[in-house]
């Protein structure tokens, strides 16, 4: 059981969606720079600026953007057992999340209570879904798969006070900024990495359908420097708007958000 913490703000949070420039401070925020609906290789010097910029690649069948997400190991360098680490992948088949709904609103809305973040103190962390073609078929209605991203900021060099299974009172260290934690909205086609001892929610699926995500990251084996969690209690919740709508756009027919790059 992660330790709760003692005090906690009431915060409701309103979505954005996921792009690369919104999601910088938290990590990074992966999708394709090119449409959806591009399916002939265009000559690179017809590409507008982009950052990792593109090169031909598979006899010209292909652009190589590279390095898109780093994969960062700071165990050697700052964990306190010393213990080397490895990079690992692995699958998590995240079902979706149960949502609270708010009755006396009209129209009826959902949204998502936030009890517990966790954060990786020595390495970052990369969610990339897979198995989409089963998920998402053109046109029969269907939404592609979205999923919630929650973050929140670490405080640095302080201090929160929590309460372990035994009610004993603990010191949580580098506690996650509950004032400033922030939702996002990603779609199917999109990938995250949660940076470096980022505090973020576990993986948060909305809709029907599940999402297969394969994760990249490095561990030890030491349960305290893997991962580090805090539980708190009620207060802080998502407004996911409209039921059904998870976030979305309301104006005319639901849309997805699109990633500006």
């Amino acid at each position: 059981m992660a330790p709760i913490l003692t005090s906690n703000p009431s915060r409701t949070l309103l979505p954005e969606p996921l792009t690369p420039a919104n999601f910088a401070p938290f990590g990074t925020a992966i999708c394709s720079p090119l449409p959806r609906d591009l399916s002939i290789a265009p000559q690179v010097a017809s590409l507008p600026p982009h950052n990792p910029a593109p090169v031909l690649a598979n006899q010209n069948s292909a652009l190589k953007y590279s390095p898109i997400s780093p994969l960062l190991d700071h165990y050697k360098d700052g964990s306190p057992s010393g213990t080397a680490a490895s990079a690992r992948m692995t699958m998590f088949c995240c079902f979706p999340r149960k949502l609270r709904t708010i009755a006396e609103s009209k129209p009826e809305k959902e949204v998502f209570d936030v009890r517990i973040l966790e954060r990786h103190p020595f390495t970052n962390q990369t969610f990339i879904p897979v198995d989409l073609s089963s998920h998402s078929k053109v046109g029969d209605g269907e939404d592609e798969p979205i999923y919630l991203v929650v973050v929140a900021p670490t405080l640095r060099g302080q201090v929160a006070t929590a309460r372990n299974a035994a009610g004993e009172r603990v010191t949580i260290r580098d506690p996650p900024d509950l004032n400033n934690v922030k939702a996002f909205i990603a779609h199917g086609g999109q990938a995250v990495t949660y940076g470096v001892g980022t505090w973020h929610a576990p993986m948060v699926v909305l809709g029907r359908r599940r999402v297969d995500f394969v994760v990249v990251q490095h561990v030890n084996g030491v349960e305290d420097e893997d991962v580090q969690e805090a539980e708190f209690g009620e207060g802080i919740f998502v407004d996911l708007g409209r039921k059904g709508q998870y976030g979305r756009r309301e104006e005319g027919p639901p849309k997805l958000w699109t990633a500006k790059l």
